[in-house]
């Protein structure tokens, strides 16, 4: 009988840690090959977790709620010999086949991948990531024996070996890159050498001591005195009266919305939009598309017409990037939190065909059940805060997107028609976009297209 523990892999998604929602199975169940054992919520969303192991399961590393980083136990599968994964295995005859879940994830495993899910973010499914292959010195050889007479040649051309750092996070990557620490000089804590975010934060601890330990206005001092919750905050002379750890799905939030307000040098443009014809056409057709899915098809159609709001910033390479089609991330309102799942592909659907696409997405996202794919792959994103009674807002940008429009609520107000006082449906359309991409003009060149669209919204939809 074999221990086999299984330690959380990264998800494919860049996270570092994962919270433990609910268990599948219990000590002495017995799993199959690639079978879900558990299910956690990354940042992103909730993950089906499956086993690589098949056998009896002996122990679960942690309760539902706890928090585990990538790299730490999650099962212990107890296999018999035939059932470890990674045994040997005999040569394939015509009664036996390789089990072609089992080989891959050991191809992984052997390969160092971060992607260590049978069936998941591997090569054959679609991921992107390379491995490259150490430089190991070849065996030693016996040298013949000259006598005495005359030296032995030493070989040549042996290639030092060279160290690879094992870095599978980009976060980890960007902590590393903007603390000015080269992640090949650390050494990583994680399995196999994975180098880890503690790992970082302990080299810019070192890199701070020997700067001479730079005063920081007095903040660490001010944290060490608030101590546990109930102690008095020395800056205010309040009690405290709770403390709520920064941890996944609200960690991720911060993270991205500082890199956003601290990389992007954003600006922001407004306009009030007569709604009353778009407000007529979806009364006149109650089972027909909803209000956002008219937007959603005029806002495609402002990204055709200005296409540099449809794309990012290379700032490795000082690019500016623009992508051929469009996957349209919206703004939801979820028991964790806001989130932003795309509809991949946007561009190529019929308006209904939007509107079944913008409904399961949605659905999708307020369960945490929606794709890694649709939650990192968005290149604008919708955002619909008068469903949440709001006439307006400005907006952050959604990195490494350049852009984002905001929808207010839809309300009665007075209008000048022809001349003529009135009450119109008014709404605000606000716009937050990336000014290194393009100047105001492009702006509002977008603006006038969506505005003027949904104040005429016959004419626009037989136009597209």
């Amino acid at each position: 009988m074999t221990d086999r523990t299984f330690d959380l892999p990264d998800l494919g998604e860049g996270l570092t840690e994962a919270e433990v929602v609910r268990w599948l199975v219990a000590v002495g169940d017995t799993v199959a090959l690639d079978q879900p054992v558990v299910e956690v919520e990354t940042a992103k969303s909730i993950v089906e977790v499956p086993s690589p192991f098949a056998g009896t399961v002996g122990v679960l590393h942690g309760e539902e709620g706890a928090v585990v980083e990538v790299g730490r136990p999650l099962i212990t599968v107890v296999s018999g010999d035939s059932e470890a994964a990674g045994a040997a295995v005999p040569a394939p005859t015509a009664a036996t086949a390789p089990d072609p879940a089992g080989e891959r994830y050991r191809e992984e495993e052997r390969a160092g991948s971060g992607n260590v899910l049978v069936g998941y973010g591997t090569p054959e499914t679609g991921g992107r990531g390379r491995t490259r292959r150490p430089r190991t010195r070849p065996a030693a050889t016996a040298v013949p024996s000259t006598g005495g007479r005359g030296r032995v040649p030493e070989p040549r051309g042996v290639p030092e070996p060279r160290r690879v750092p094992l870095v599978t996070s980009p976060l980890v990557r960007q902590m590393a890159r903007e603390a000015g620490i080269r992640v090949a000089d650390l050494e990583g804590s994680g399995p196999n050498g994975l180098i880890m975010r503690k790992d970082v934060r302990a080299a810019i601890d070192v890199a701070g001591q020997d700067t001479g330990g730079r005063s920081n206005g007095g903040r660490d001092a001010v944290a060490a005195a608030a101590g546990a919750p109930g102690a008095t905050d020395p800056r205010t002379g309040l009690p405290e009266s709770a403390r709520v750890p920064i941890t996944g799905f609200r960690k991720s939030v911060a993270t991205a919305l500082s890199r956003s307000r601290r990389e992007i040098p954003e600006a922001t443009v407004w306009v009030d939009v007569d709604a009353t014809e778009l407000v007529r056409l979806r009364e006149s057709h109650p089972d027909g598309p909803g209000l956002m899915v008219y937007v959603a098809r005029f806002v495609l159609a402002g990204l055709r017409a200005h296409p540099e709001l449809n794309g990012c910033v290379d700032t490795d390479r000082e690019e500016l990037v623009r992508y051929d089609g469009v996957n349209l991330g919206l703004a939801v309102q979820t028991d964790r939190g806001l989130v932003a799942p795309a509809v991949l592909g946007a561009h190529r659907y019929t308006t209904a065909e939007l509107d079944t696409e913008i409904r399961r997405v949605t659905a999708a996202a307020r369960e945490g059940k929606s794709s890694p794919a649709e939650m990192t792959g968005g290149t604008f994103t919708l955002n619909n805060y008068g469903a949440l009674r709001v006439d307006g807002s400005a907006a952050i940008i959604n990195h490494p997107q350049v852009a984002i429009l905001g929808l207010g609520r839809i309300m009665d107000r007075p209008w000048i028609v022809d001349g003529e006082l009135t009450a119109r449906k008014i709404t605000q359309l606000s716009f937050a976009f990336d000014h290194r991409v393009c100047d105001g003009g492009t702006a509002a060149g977008f603006m006038r297209v969506v505005a003027d669209a949904m104040e005429d919204p016959a004419a626009a939809i037989a136009g597209l």
